[in-house]
């Protein structure tokens, strides 16, 4: 079963040194550069400093003359601010770095974490829900976060107020992962402060984002699809037909996970996006044994993948460019053609390929321009859409 998540490519390689940690965040932290470009950096130039070397030339053909990549002092001043806050970084390369986590197409390439790293060996839980809980949600959230911790879960929620802070405080004795949408110094909401440095003793605080960093509504996104992420299945106790709690069970869904849902009154809009999961599909959660059950049966992705070590997650190797010898209008021409052929649907990059009909390798780097150009963004699963 594993093998369906982790295709045969080579893996990446851990940044080993402090200089290379440094590359590996200011390519991180440079302009334009997202989780994608990132990885298809490395892809394309081997480590972060080759990377880092190219990326100039690259947004230069992209018409942005005046590129410049993250500064060294940002970088040291991000790793002085972990190293202050007693936090460690540590990469999708290291090897402990969560692999269920790793196994996203969208991996966090970089990860600040404090705490008790040993909860990334257990089984891991997502649980969701409304901010503006009922009495009977919070109610339900302590009884099941409780009961799943005592058998052995690690219950990851998102900080948040509501059923999330519910389910880590009921977690806090069994243990606790808490994802924060901004930097790992940075309490959001205020109300939860006592409850953060709890979950900073007791459990494990993780953030992709940089230190000093407040969240914006772009962040809680990216926030949900790491709670997701590291979890082996997502259960959802009350949620609003259009809420955050339903993007992270479309996360779980879109990354092979167990989604779950807590039924609740027709009447109740704070639950009518568990009754909508749970209409399409989601197992329906009465209490802690349905969870538990259903994991029982589901694919052995479980089993398998708490063990397998992070530096086994692979990067897809590509080919090395070939000279391209069109000139600058061509690359324009070839630009708005590849423009014209994308819109705010995701579409997969093998067929934009195929409609234009000129070698993967030519294209890939004209794809990587528009991306650093801002004109382009990558969606997981190797899509793309227009920017």
């Amino acid at each position: 079963m594993i093998l369906e998540f982790i295709p045969s490519h080579h893996p990446l390689t851990p940044p080993h040194t402090v200089e290379d940690r440094v590359d590996w965040l200011r390519l991180l932290r440079s302009r334009r550069v997202g989780i994608s470009t990132f990885y298809r950096m490395l892809e394309e130039h081997g480590d972060a400093a080759t990377a880092l070397e190219a990326l100039p030339e690259i947004a230069k053909q992209a018409g942005v003359s005046d590129y410049q990549t993250c500064p060294r002092g940002v970088v040291e001043a991000e790793l002085k601010a972990g190293r202050k806050h007693g936090a460690r970084l540590i990469t999708r390369a290291d090897p402990d770095y969560p692999a269920l986590l790793a196994l996203i197409d969208d991996a966090p390439p970089a990860l600040w974490v404090k705490g008790d790293l040993s909860l990334f060996e257990r089984p891991s839980l997502a649980l969701v829900g409304a901010r503006n809980a009922s009495s009977l949600g919070v109610r339900f959230a302590r009884t099941l976060a409780r009961e799943l911790g005592e058998e052995g879960f690690a219950i990851t929620s998102g900080l948040a107020r509501g059923i999330d802070a519910a389910a880590h405080e009921a977690a806090l004795a069994s243990g606790t992962i808490a994802v924060l949408a901004g930097g790992l110094d940075v309490i959001y909401p205020a109300e939860n402060a006592d409850l953060y440095h709890k979950i900073a003793e007791t459990g494990l605080l993780i953030s992709e984002q940089p230190f000093g960093m407040k969240p914006f509504a772009r962040h809680f996104p990216m926030r949900n699809r790491i709670v997701s992420g590291l979890s082996h299945a997502t259960v959802v106790i009350e949620a609003a037909a259009r809420s955050g709690s339903l993007l992270t069970a479309g996360n779980a869904l879109d990354q092979g996970r167990e989604v779950m849902a807590v039924p609740g009154h027709p009447f109740d809009a704070r639950t009518s996006g568990c009754n909508m999961l749970i209409r399409d599909g989601a197992t329906l959660v009465r209490g802690a044994r349905d969870v538990i059950d259903t994991l029982a049966a589901a694919s052995p992705l479980a089993q398998t993948v708490q063990h397998t070590p992070a530096t086994a997650i692979p990067v897809t190797p590509r080919p090395t460019p070939s000279p391209d010898p069109r000139a600058l209008k061509d690359h324009a021409i070839l630009h708005a053609e590849i423009l014209a052929r994308l819109s705010g649907a995701p579409l997969p990059e093998d067929d934009l390929i195929r409609d234009i009909g000129i070698p993967a390798d030519q294209l890939s780097s004209e794809i990587l321009t528009l991306e650093l150009d801002g004109r382009i963004f990558r969606k997981p699963g190797g899509l793309l859409a227009l920017g």
